[in-house]
Parts: structure tokens; C-alpha cells; sequence
């Protein structure tokens, strides 16, 4: 019996350190921690929950997770996560404001048919934020994302492409020309 115990206690005090050094990984690893999604997102790794727990990340503030997590699920191709790239870009948010990369991001988005990425880019371009105004290309964009039914850009066409009827409460200032 003594030494039944005496494994027993040598194997349990070896365990942590062979889980360690184990390669095929942690002995039951944390997986429903923020630092763990940041973690899995680091080493590559994307999926549709993973992706989507950078929106709960920037919710409750912790805008360098979701940066960390949109910005490797918007590289994977999540159009979703590249809107969400834009939003933090355009707000200094996790990052520093940064107009032209928030515009790349939309247009990346439109380019690969995501309708929040087409309403997106035709706001940019009808205000020339981030993006060389181009009132045509924006209108076309704005229509674009209405076809796919997105409510907004169709309230927008109902507005004449007045930016103003989607966005009231935006900062003008920011929309204004720098030169």
C-alpha cells in the first residue's frame, strides 16, 4: 500500500511538468478566456466563434483583443471582421485613427461582395473620407449594397445619397476636406 501511495504522489507531482513539455499540447487548456481566444488568434487560427468574439471584445472595451482577433480573421477573409477593422480604425480605437486604412478596409470588404463593406465604401466615397470622393462610385456602391437588401443603403438612395439622413449625429468636421 505504501508504495501504491508513494506513486500515486511522485506521478501527480510529475503530471504539471510533463503537461508542459507534452507536444501534443496543454493538459486541459483554458478555453473560454479572452487571453485564450487572443492566444489561438496569435497562432493563426480563425473560425466563425472566434471571429465573433472580437465584436464582445470591443463591446466591453478591450479593443486591443478585438483588434488582434479582427485583424487576423479580416486577413483569413471574414468580411465581417474587416468592417469591424474599419470601425476601429476610423475611431482610434485599439489602434490610431486612421481614415485610409479604415477606407482600404471597407473597400476590401465591397470587393469581395460583403454588403456592409459596399454601404460602407459608397459613404466613403460620396464624403472623400479616407478615400478620394467619387460621388458616382459611391452611388453605385450605396445601390449595390440595396440590391443585396441592406435597409440602410436604401434608406440612403430614399435620401437622395445624403449621408446625413443615415449618419446625423456624425462629426462633420471629420468628414471635411484637409485641404
Amino acid at each position: 500500500m505504501k508504495q501504491i501511495l508513494s506513486c500515486t504522489i511522485a506521478c501527480l507531482i510529475a503530471l504539471p511538468a510533463l503537461a508542459e513539455d507534452d507536444p501534443l499540447g496543454t493538459l486541459n487548456p483554458d478555453e473560454m478566456t479572452w487571453q485564450s481566444l487572443r492566444d489561438r488568434a496569435a497562432r493563426g487560427e480563425t473560425s466563425m466563434t472566434l471571429c465573433a468574439s472580437g465584436y464582445m471584445m470591443t463591446k466591453s472595451g478591450d479593443h486591443a483583443t478585438a483588434r488582434a482577433i479582427f485583424e487576423r480573421c479580416a486577413e483569413a477573409g471574414y468580411t465581417g471582421a474587416m468592417t469591424w477593422m474599419s470601425q476601429l480604425d476610423n475611431n482610434g480605437l485599439g489602434g490610431d485613427y486612421d481614415p485610409d486604412a479604415s477606407a482600404a478596409w471597407d473597400r476590401r470588404a465591397a470587393d469581395l461582395s460583403d454588403p456592409v463593406g459596399k454601404f460602407n465604401h459608397g459613404m466613403n466615397l460620396l464624403r472623400g473620407h479616407g478615400i478620394a470622393k467619387d460621388a458616382e462610385e459611391g452611388r453605385r456602391m450605396v445601390d449595390a449594397a440595396a440590391r443585396d437588401g441592406l435597409d440602410i443603403a436604401k434608406r440612403l438612395q430614399a435620401a437622395d445619397y445624403d449621408p446625413n439622413a443615415v449618419t446625423p449625429d456624425a462629426d462633420e468636421w471629420r468628414f471635411a476636406p484637409l485641404f
